[in-house]
């Protein structure tokens, strides 16, 4: 890059970073974060152990938030002025390290503009994923455990903590259906710039709710002894987990409940007793099952948590389609439409239908490398 280039690049990034200000209501929270430490310096104000720390992790989120961007601030307008001396001294060559730092402030910009585009309702929460095989017996029950494998990964990658609450497995290989939990640890993986005002996910949903949809899978069958090319489906359900406060209200009369021997793992005291739990929600014909925890009770909570975090993603996505239907612009959505395409033959490519983003690398992508269609998605959204 030639040095004017570079500082004309400069000069584009430090408009970027202005309008980043606007973008996250930096003086906005600044009134915020005076509030909450006035809070914070306030008698008794650690009696209610709960409500302080998350008054306590709110604050440092937005200061942490606050420091991040003046600091790129900072270092964007110091670049620009040492480039600028480059560009008028000819004597002064910095341009090797000027371009390098660049690079360097530049992908943290990128990554700061990023996280903005998670600013929609629940993006903060913590997810439930449920993984469904599709017809094809145990080709597409291989299928759905690799998609839960390849999850288990990215979630691993982002330091994100996995309980699994439900699986069934294949006769032969694979899992015909699982379920589990992802929480995020809202200190360290909560992005920068949204301003919510909580802190409960870490947004482990704004990364996840991408995947929520078909997936569908081309390659030669391992246990197809002609080895034929074969194509299978899974579904991909995401949900975010709702606190007490935001979940519905169910009347008890709607419940029809079912307790059943656990087929999962935790020991022998689960697989011998009535401990797994399946609740049905009669209006809808929603069912939650889950047998990960020890007692029938502990499953229980659960799956009536996951029942009321289902419900009202039913209901909001009943508002939404009636508020697109009153602006002219609801299409009735396919249920089954496949969101995105694995094909391993006769070539390789990973392609999102939605966004049209794909890649080659598909091992890469197996492997729970899923940033790209992440950040692909939520551009696409905001659109």
């Amino acid at each position: 890059m030639e040095i004017h280039e570079l500082v004309q690049s400069l000069v584009e990034l430090n408009k970027k970073l202005v309008n980043l200000q606007v973008m996250l209501k930096l003086s906005e929270k600044e009134k915020e974060i005076k509030i909450l430490a006035e809070k914070m310096n306030e008698n008794g104000f650690w009696n209610n152990q709960e409500e302080a720390t998350k008054v306590s992790k709110r604050l440092s989120y937005l200061q942490n938030e606050q420091t991040e961007w003046k600091k790129l601030s900072s270092q964007v307008v110091d670049l620009l002025e040492m480039a600028k001396l480059d560009e008028e001294d000819k004597d002064v060559n910095l341009r090797e390290e000027l371009e390098k730092q660049y690079k360097i402030i530049n992908k943290a910009i990128n990554h700061l503009e990023f996280n903005t585009l998670m600013s929609e309702k629940y993006d903060d929460h913590n997810a439930i994923v449920a993984i469904h095989s599709g017809s094809g017996g145990t080709e597409a029950q291989d299928w759905a455990e690799i998609l839960l494998r390849m999850y288990l990964k990215y979630s691993e990658n982002k330091n994100w903590k996995i309980m699994m609450i439900d699986e069934t497995r294949g006769q032969e290989a694979g899992i015909k259906s699982a379920v589990f939990r992802v929480e995020g640890d809202p200190s360290a993986s909560a992005p920068l710039g949204v301003s919510s005002g909580r802190t409960q996910g870490g947004f482990v949903y704004g990364h996840l709710k991408s995947e929520h949809g078909t997936h569908r899978l081309v390659r030669i069958s391992p246990f197809d002894a002609e080895k034929m090319r074969h194509t299978s489906f899974a579904l991909v359900e995401v949900i975010p987990e709702l606190e007490e406060s935001e979940s519905l209200q169910i009347d008890a009369k709607d419940l029809r409940v079912d307790t059943f021997m656990s087929g999962g793992k935790g020991g022998q005291s689960v697989n011998t007793t009535y401990s797994a739990v399946r609740i049905v929600h009669i209006p809808t014909g929603t069912t939650v099952q889950c047998q990960n925890e020890r007692s029938q009770q502990q499953n229980k909570e659960m799956a009536l948590k996951i029942l009321q975090s289902k419900l009202q993603k039913i209901k909001d996505e009943e508002e939404d389609k009636e508020k697109q239907k009153l602006r002219g612009e609801y299409k009735s959505p396919e249920w089954g439409s496949q969101i995105r395409s694995y094909v391993l033959h006769p070539y390789h490519l990973v392609k999102d239908l939605r966004t049209d983003y794909e890649t080659t690398d598909d091992k890469s992508v197996l492997e729970g490398n899923l940033d790209e269609f992440v950040e692909s998605y939520l551009r696409w959204k905001k659109k």
